[in-house]
């Protein structure tokens, strides 16, 4: 891959704002819900962060209070700027759309406050009054539930372990998320604040195979599950272990290494969802010359979010609808995909529509890469290991307040709704933290002795 074309693989979709920019964006908030009511765009955000107010302070010039603003309802405040479906959520009940104009920016603003406020070392979260009688909580996984959680926990003046079988945080964030939306910064620096709170990170410990997962219970007052999922789904499809194919996670972690896969001319992804459609737009950087989206129901039942789906469209992504494959075909490389179409029925029980093949309508699209973007493996296995823990559909089980049917033992994120944005698992972590601020009382538990 040469120069330019690696350029265009990390080049940014939404760059940051000067100071000059930032200013002038911010002067086009209209500043609602001043009467009493929350502002439509702080309403749509799964964290409530106060964006009226945030942004006043960046058009007062006050940049690090626009930081704190943020970052007092969510910790991962500058990854969301970057990485948050803004189209879908604050933006996209921004008053000005209604008035047939274009949303203020909130996600480039609210990176421009966090950004500037997390270049200086000065920076960090308020905390709060130590407890006389502080709770020990273990936190599975340092990803955004996580986190969230363990901060959360941390301000309310809780002692907090998280252990992370990574060396890094973030969960699929550093590794699944395509890099023209975030390479690595800034998590580093937001775990760093989470860690000055007193949260204390054991990297490298994989629970479950090391430290099982009813030793942690016992060990703490409470267990916070935020483990995620697992790897792609394998698919049962003839030809999927050739040369040129690959699984969608891999794609992506490759590319953020620095040594992204050789695609050839023609790409093939086959999935519907967000990662099917990151890979589709960072194959068209790559340089490929054709990209393809096959799906086997319709851009109606698609669970991409529309609006990327329109930006791939703009970028020269083809999509094909209805079409399922039946076998990967190659001598040494892959060369192509035989598929068959699709018809859709609908099911007795609701939900999406079934799609069914269609017979004597086969045919083939030529591929030198194929990446399946099924969606991911779910941690069956991994949570039975916590006696009396309910799963539905392979799923934790939780309530309102994400507590599980252990009462003291709460869940979070992608372990939890099968995979959603980064913003909701956040949200997930700080509501179960103050569930078990409010309902857990402290026992004799001890602590978890590790090397790591």
């Amino acid at each position: 891959m040469g120069a330019e074309t690696a350029t265009a693989v990390f080049e940014e979709v939404h760059p940051p704002l000067d100071n000059e920019r930032a200013v002038l964006e911010a002067s086009r908030c209209l500043e609602c819900g001043r009467d009493g009511r929350p502002a439509p765009c702080a309403e749509a955000c799964p964290t409530r962060i106060d964006v009226p107010k945030f942004i006043r302070e960046i058009r007062l010039g006050q940049s690090t209070d626009a930081a704190e603003t943020i970052f007092a309802s969510n910790v991962l405040g500058g990854t969301c700027a970057r990485v948050c479906p803004v189209d879908e959520l604050c933006e996209g009940a921004c008053v000005l759309v209604d008035e047939g104009r274009r949303a203020v920016e909130i996600g480039r603003l609210q990176r421009y406050a966090t950004d500037r406020a997390l270049e200086s070392s000065d920076f960090a979260h308020p905390l709060s009054p130590r407890r006389t009688t502080p709770l020990s909580v273990g936190i599975v996984g340092a990803g955004p539930a996580g986190l969230a959680c363990a901060a959360e926990l941390a301000k309310l003046g809780h002692d907090v372990t998280v252990y992370e079988r990574r060396d890094t945080p973030g969960g699929l964030v550093p590794t699944a998320i395509a890099p023209y939306k975030q390479r690595t910064e800034p998590l580093p620096q937001e775990t760093e604040l989470i860690e000055r709170l007193g949260v204390t990170i054991r990297w490298g410990v994989s629970v479950g195979d090391e430290v099982p997962l009813s030793e942690l219970e016992h060990a703490h007052d409470a267990l916070f599950l935020g483990a995620g999922l697992a790897g792609d789904v394998e698919p049962p499809i003839e030809g999927s272990h050739m040369d040129g194919v690959w699984r969608s996670l891999e794609f992506i972690e490759e590319l953020k290494r620095g040594t992204p896969p050789e695609i050839g001319d023609d790409v093939v992804v086959l999935g519907g969802g967000n990662t099917a459609i990151d890979v589709a737009r960072e194959a068209i950087r790559m340089g490929a010359r054709v990209v393809t989206v096959l799906y086997r129901r319709t851009l109606n039942e698609m669970p991409a979010f529309r609006h990327e789906v329109e930006a791939a469209r703009r970028e020269g992504v083809h999509f094909q609808w209805l079409v399922a494959p039946e076998r990967i075909y190659g001598d040494l490389r892959v060369e192509g995909i035989e598929c068959v179409y699709t018809r859709l029925e609908s099911r007795p029980e609701g939900g999406r529509p079934k799609p069914v093949k269609v017979e004597g309508t086969d045919f083939t699209v030529p591929a030198d890469t194929v990446v399946l973007a099924l969606g991911q493996r779910k941690r069956t296995d991994f949570f039975q290991q916590i006696k009396g823990l309910e799963l539905t559909n392979d799923l934790v089980a939780v309530d309102e307040d994400f507590r599980t049917s252990n009462p003291r033992v709460f869940a979070g994120g992608d372990c939890t709704n099968g995979g959603a944005t980064v913003v909701e698992a956040i949200a997930h972590g700080k509501t179960a933290a103050r569930a078990i601020d409010a309902q857990i009382e402290p026992t004799d538990a001890e602590g978890v002795d590790t090397d790591a």
